[in-house]
């Protein structure tokens, strides 16, 4: 399993002879870091692209922005193509009817039409589509996510402490009434303006590597109120991990309602404020 969001690109800061990271350097690679992350958001057909989430049902139904009418059923997705038209999954393309089959939870799979992509996936145990148009304005206009300048002092060392066995972990989504289900396989402790904390932390994108989901007293002020997410290194065989938390990330749903993001567990509302990383997005109001 692993959180679907911005996958963290952390790589490593140079420090001097005492082990604290050289401001200029640790700025730059910061600056490097965001811009890649921003540019990957706003790729052609990335998450600023989507312009609608289309929920599935076994009626047949036509969305804006996708050809032909939609379905689906114990068999999986179908789509019905009109004459003339065609679309290009995995290489081959298909006209007519298609079946896609069943999307696996968290999975999806992409229909090429024209300039646009289709995405069919399956969140929360209910199929979508949603297609990504290179020239959506939400695309074209992003300017990049605003964030707090970097600070060495966000960048803290914690304990990695798994759990016996992964704990079936449910969390709500920017969805309202939508669910996931991620398995946690144990949790990160670590001090923080003089208090003990503590995240449980789910599997990250690559192997051996966690994400946590979280919130703190900047949510709704200066930083997204649903979420925030911080990719971590696997842990050093002694669990030691580093959280910087400057590289704290915002999720699609932050810029878009056409995303299912999770929300945190409960535990994971952290109550000090964490004034690093990426703010509220411009696109979702003015920025404190």
């Amino acid at each position: 399993m692993s959180v679907r969001g911005i996958p963290d690109t952390r790589e490593t800061v140079d420090t001097d002879i005492t082990g604290t990271p050289d401001p200029a350097r640790f700025a730059v690679e910061w600056e490097e870091w965001h811009r890649d992350k921003d540019a990957r958001l706003a790729a052609e057909h990335g998450f600023l692209a989507v312009t609608g989430l289309h929920w599935l049902s076994e009626e047949p139904q036509s969305f804006p922005g996708t050809p032909g009418t939609w379905s689906t059923g114990p068999e999986g997705v179908t789509v019905d193509l009109d004459e003339g038209t065609e679309l290009v999954v995995d290489g081959t393309v298909v006209r007519g009817k298609h079946l896609f089959g069943v999307i696996p939870e968290r999975g999806g799979v992409n229909a090429v039409w024209n300039d646009t992509v289709i995405e069919v996936a399956k969140r929360g145990g209910h199929d979508v589509v949603r297609p990504r148009h290179p020239d959506h304005p939400l695309r074209t206009a992003f300017t990049g996510t605003p964030a707090y300048a970097p600070d060495p002092r966000w960048v803290v060392t914690g304990r990695y402490e798994a759990f016996d066995e992964p704990r079936p972990t449910t969390v709500g989504a920017s969805v309202e009434g939508l669910r996931h289900v991620y398995d946690a396989p144990g949790r990160i402790v670590f001090r923080l303006d003089g208090q003990e904390l503590s995240l449980t932390a789910f599997n990250g994108f690559t192997p051996g590597t966690l994400t946590v989901l979280f919130t703190d007293a900047t949510s709704g002020v200066t930083t997204y109120a649903a979420n925030r997410q911080l990719g971590v290194d696997a842990p050093g065989a002694d669990g030691g991990v580093v959280l910087d938390f400057n590289r704290a990330t915002n999720l699609p749903c932050a810029y878009t309602d056409f995303a299912t993001c999770p929300l945190p567990p409960a535990e994971n509302r952290l109550p000090v404020a964490v004034e690093a990383g990426e703010r509220i997005p411009r696109e979702r109001g003015p920025v404190h």
